[in-house]
C-alpha cells in the first residue's frame, strides 16, 4: 500500500474516519513510529541542546502525530468496533504502548528536561516542565537495570489486559439478547417497544428483542409491570462479564492480574500501594485524605439513604402489594414513588425532549454564557448520524467537535469527551492549532418517523460531557501539554462538566430546549415544578452509590494485596464496603467489579472518587452564578466571563485549586453540595 494513501498519516487538517480502514493501522504505525524513534534519537543525542523549544520543534511534533493517528484508531475501536479493526488494534498496541512507556522512561531525555533552564520558560512552559519531569520519575526515568525492563513489560501488559477487561465488557453485553412476547411488556414505554420490534424485525425474528443497552434496560426496569421480565434482564445484567455467562467474556481472573501489575508497578517506584501512586498528580494529598472525604460524605448522606429506602419499602407494600423488594424491584418502584409524589413520569417528560430542540438550547445557553457561537460545520465522520460544529468568537474559530450521540452495537456503554487534537502553537511552523473534541453518548434512536426523545437524565449527561467539551476546546493555553484538559489533575477534570449539568434545572434554559414531540406546546412550567420537587428524590440512595463505588476502588488500591489474596477477595472487599456504606441490599451473585471499567480500562484507577470530590468544586462553583443570577432568571454574563477566564481557558496551565481561587476567591467549600443535593437541612430522624 503506497504510503500517501494511507488516511492515517494524512494531518493536513481534520482525520479522515470514513475512509480509515483496519488494513491502514500497521503501516501507519510502522511509519509514524520509526519518524517518532528518529526524533527521540536526535532529541537525546548528546549535542542536542537542552531547550525546551528545540525539544519541541523535533520530539513534541513527531510524538504528536503518532498520539493523534492512534487514538483516531482507538476511537473508532470504542466506536465502531468490528473483528478486522480490533484484530489491527491489539496487534499494534504492544508496539505503541512500548514506544510511550520508552518516551516516559528515558533517562537520557529525563536529563534534557532537568537540564532546561526554567527562567526562559514562560509560565505555561514552567508548568507544563514541572508536570513533565514529575511524569519522568512515575514513568520509571529513574529506574535501572532489571527494574526498568519489569516496569515497561508491566505497562504493556496492563494495556493489554485493560484492552481485554473493555472488549469483554462490550461482547458480554452485547451478546445478550431476550425476544420478549407482548403481553410482557405491559408498561414498558412505546418507544422502547417500538424500537425492541424493529430490532427483532431486522433479524427476522419474532417477538420484541431487548438488550442490555441503556435506551432498553432502563425503561424495561422502570417501567415493565412483569417483576419475571425484570428479574431476566437484571440478573443479565449485573452478572456480564462473570463466571455467571460465557467463559470467554469472564473478566474475574483480568482483575486480579490488573491489580496485581498495579501494585508491582507502584513498589518498583518507592509507593506502598497504587493508591499512593494514583494520587501524586492529583489534587488530593494521600489515599487517607481521599477515605477521610468520602466517610465523612457517608456519614451525612447515611441518614438520608436510609429515609430514602425506608420510603420505597413502605410505598412497595402498601401501594404495589411487593411486601419483599427484590433487587430488580428498587427501580420500579422507585419510579412508581416518585410518579405518586410528584404526579409525572419521566416517559411525560421525555416527550418535551426531542434531540433537536434540546441541543438548540444548549447551544443558545452556552453562546450566552460564553459569548461564542456555534455553527455546522463538515467533516468526515465514521457514522452517518455523527454531527460536527464548530466554535467561533468575533468571527474567529476556537474549536470544532463531534458529537455522536445515538446507541447502537458495536458502540461501548456510556458517554464520554475525548480529545482529537489540543490547541498548541507548534513549535515547527508557528501556526495555531485549535482544539477538536469528541462527544460520545448512548441515546435511544428516533422511532416512527419522530426525532430521538432524551429522558431528563439524557439531558443531563448531554450537558455533562458538553462541559467537558468547553475545558478543552476554549481554552487560550498555547503549550500543548497543558492546554484544555491536558495537565488538569484527574479529581479536578469533572469541575466544568459537572457545573454545566445544573443548568438543566434551571427553567430560563430549560424552557428554551422543549418542545412536545407531537404538539411542539414547551414544557409546562407545572411539569418543571413537579420535576424540580422530585430533583433530589432518592438524593441518599444515589450518593451512598457514588461513595461505595469510589471508596470500594480506594481500598481496593490500597488494602487489597495481590499476593496474600484469595480467591472471591475482591468481592469480599466489596462486600465490606457495602456493609460500612450501603442501605440497599446488593444480591450475592452481582458482579459489579466485572464491568467497572472506569477502573479497570477507564483511567480512574484509585481515582473514581474524582466525581465525588469535584462535585464539591463544580456546586461551589455553580453558587457563584446562583449569587449573581439577575432578576430574569437568566445567568450573569460577569460571572460566565470570570468562570471561562479563570477555569476553562486556564486549562491545566495552573493547579486547579489556584484556577478555582482565582474565580471564587477563596478555596471550596462543601456547603453548595449538601445545599445542592438536599441533605442541608436537618438530619430525619
Amino acid at each position: 500500500m503506497a504510503i500517501t494513501n494511507n488516511p492515517l498519516l494524512d494531518f493536513t487538517d481534520l482525520p479522515l474516519f470514513d475512509r480509515i480502514k483496519p488494513e491502514h493501522v500497521a503501516p501507519a504505525v510502522d511509519v509514524l513510529l520509526a519518524e517518532a524513534e528518529t526524533a527521540l534519537q536526535a532529541a537525546t543525542a548528546p549535542e542536542f541542546p537542552a531547550d525546551w523549544n528545540e525539544i519541541s520543534k523535533v520530539l513534541e511534533v513527531a510524538s504528536e502525530r503518532f498520539g493523534r493517528a492512534w487514538n483516531a484508531v482507538g476511537h473508532l475501536n470504542a466506536v465502531a468496533d468490528t473483528p478486522e479493526l480490533r484484530a489491527a488494534y491489539n496487534e499494534a498496541m504492544p508496539r505503541v504502548t512500548a514506544f510511550w512507556t520508552r518516551l516516559g522512561s528515558d533517562e537520557r531525555l529525563y536529563a534534557k528536561y532537568k537540564a532546561i533552564n526554567v527562567a526562559t520558560l514562560n509560565s505555561e512552559q514552567r508548568q507544563a516542565h514541572r508536570n513533565a519531569v514529575r511524569n519522568f520519575v512515575l514513568g520509571g526515568a529513574e529506574l535501572q537495570g532489571d527494574a526498568k525492563k519489569r516496569f515497561a513489560d508491566i505497562q504493556e501488559r496492563q494495556a493489554e489486559l485493560s484492552q481485554k477487561f473493555s472488549e469483554n465488557a462490550l461482547d458480554a453485553t452485547d451478546a445478550f439478547a431476550y425476544y420478549a412476547k407482548l403481553g410482557e411488556l405491559d408498561g414498558v414505554p412505546e418507544d422502547v417497544v417500538s424500537a425492541a420490534r424493529s430490532a427483532a424485525e431486522a433479524e427476522g425474528k419474532d417477538g420484541y428483542k431487548l438488550t442490555l443497552k441503556m435506551p432498553c434496560y432502563l425503561p424495561v426496569m422502570q417501567f415493565a409491570k412483569s417483576s419475571a421480565l425484570r428479574e431476566t434482564l437484571y440478573r443479565a445484567y449485573v452478572t456480564r462479564a462473570s463466571e455467571f455467562g460465557d467463559a470467554a467474556f469472564d473478566n474475574t481472573a483480568l482483575i486480579t492480574e490488573i491489580l496485581a501489575l498495579r501494585e508491582e508497578e507502584a513498589k518498583l517506584l518507592g509507593y506502598k500501594n497504587f493508591g499512593e501512586l494514583s494520587v501524586v498528580p492529583k489534587m488530593a494529598e494521600s489515599p487517607e485524605q481521599v477515605v477521610k472525604f468520602l466517610r465523612d460524605l457517608a456519614t451525612k448522606a447515611k441518614p438520608y439513604g436510609e429515609r430514602d429506602l425506608a420510603d420505597l419499602r413502605v410505598f412497595a407494600a402498601e401501594q404495589l402489594s411487593i411486601t419483599d423488594p427484590q433487587p430488580w424491584d428498587w427501580s420500579y418502584i422507585g419510579e412508581k414513588l416518585k410518579e405518586a409524589r410528584y404526579a409525572f413520569s419521566e416517559q411525560e417528560v421525555k416527550q418535551y425532549f426531542p434531540a433537536p430542540k434540546v441541543m438548540a438550547g444548549l447551544f443558545k445557553i452556552v453562546e450566552t454564557l460564553f459569548e461564542v457561537s456555534i455553527r455546522r460545520d463538515s467533516a468526515p465522520t465514521w457514522h452517518p448520524s455523527v454531527d460536527f460544529y464548530r466554535i467561533e468568537r468575533a468571527g474567529q474559530k476556537v474549536g470544532q467537535f463531534y458529537l455522536d450521540p445515538s446507541a447502537r452495537a458495536a458502540k461501548r456503554g456510556g458517554a464520554w469527551m475525548d480529545d482529537v487534537r489540543a490547541r498548541w502553537l507548534r513549535p515547527d511552523n508557528g501556526v495555531l492549532q485549535t482544539p477538536v473534541a469528541q462527544l460520545v453518548c448512548n441515546f435511544a434512536s428516533g422511532v416512527d418517523g419522530k426525532p430521538p426523545l432524551l429522558t431528563h437524565d439524557d439531558v443531563t449527561t448531554l450537558f455533562h460531557e458538553f462541559g467537558h467539551g468547553l475545558h478543552h476546546m476554549l481554552t487560550q493555553v498555547n503549550e500543548r501539554d497543558v492546554s484544555g484538559i491536558s495537565g488538569v489533575e484527574w479529581d479536578a477534570v469533572e469541575l466544568p462538566s459537572q457545573f454545566m449539568e445544573n443548568f438543566c434545572w434551571e427553567w430560563d434554559v430549560l424552557s428554551h430546549m422543549t418542545a412536545h414531540v407531537d404538539t411542539g406546546e414547551p414544557l409546562p412550567r407545572a411539569l418543571f415544578d413537579k420535576m424540580a420537587a422530585a430533583k433530589n428524590f432518592q438524593s441518599g440512595l444515589q450518593t451512598l452509590r457514588q461513595i461505595e463505588f469510589s471508596l470500594f476502588d480506594m481500598l481496593l488500591h490500597t488494602e487489597y494485596h495481590a499476593a496474600a489474596a484469595k480467591p472471591g477477595e475482591v468481592m469480599a472487599l466489596l462486600g465490606k464496603v457495602r456493609s460500612e456504606v450501603a442501605v440497599m441490599p446488593s444480591p450475592p451473585f452481582s458482579r459489579t467489579p466485572n464491568t467497572f471499567s472506569h477502573i479497570f480500562s477507564g483511567g480512574y484507577a484509585a481515582g473514581y472518587y474524582s466525581y465525588k470530590w469535584a462535585e464539591v468544586l463544580s456546586a461551589d462553583a455553580y453558587a457563584a452564578f446562583e449569587e449573581t443570577v439577575g432578576a430574569d432568571g437568566e445567568p450573569n454574563i460577569e460571572t460566565g466571563r470570570k468562570y471561562r477566564q479563570a477555569i476553562l481557558e486556564a486549562g491545566g496551565s495552573r493547579s486547579a485549586m489556584d484556577s478555582f481561587k482565582a474565580f471564587r476567591g477563596r478555596e471550596p467549600q462543601l456547603d453548595a453540595l449538601l445545599r445542592h443535593q438536599g441533605m442541608a437541612e436537618a438530619q430525619p430522624a
